[in-house]
């Protein structure tokens, strides 16, 4: 049901309250590169990914049955794609989402894999 679903947040610039999402993501077949709303991350270091093309580092975890994906330090709300929202709320329990926690929003799901291929196999300058 969720098992292709994570929570991300954006690190680089932030302590534990940078913007965060909980969305599909591809898994690459080694399992060191993610795709996610456009993006490739790739494994740094435990639950630590860096954006291929744009080094920011990012959080990536499984989502907590609990609800408490964020770090009890991290403010703002978690944008939730749409399409997530009822399989999230049987999985957590609730019957709505806590307006004061999420966001609604639309969130690609088209992962560009061939372009990261492209990318990561390209000749590079030396």
């Amino acid at each position: 049901m969720l098992d292709n679903v994570r929570y991300i947040e954006l690190k680089s610039g932030y302590a534990d309250d940078g913007p965060a999402w909980i969305g599909r993501v591809k898994l690459s077949k080694s399992g060191r590169t993610l795709y996610f709303n456009g993006l490739a991350l790739q494994k740094w270091y435990a639950d630590r990914w860096a954006d291929v093309e744009t080094g920011q580092r990012y959080w990536v975890s499984r989502l907590k049955k609990n609800g408490c994906d964020r770090h009890w330090a991290g403010r703002g709300k978690v944008a939730i794609d749409r399409r997530l929202v009822e399989d999230y709320l049987r999985y957590t329990g609730e019957k709505t989402l806590d307006e004061n926690r999420y966001t609604v929003v639309d969130l690609e799901d088209d992962f560009p894999v061939e372009r990261f291929y492209q990318y990561f196999n390209e000749p590079k300058a030396l």
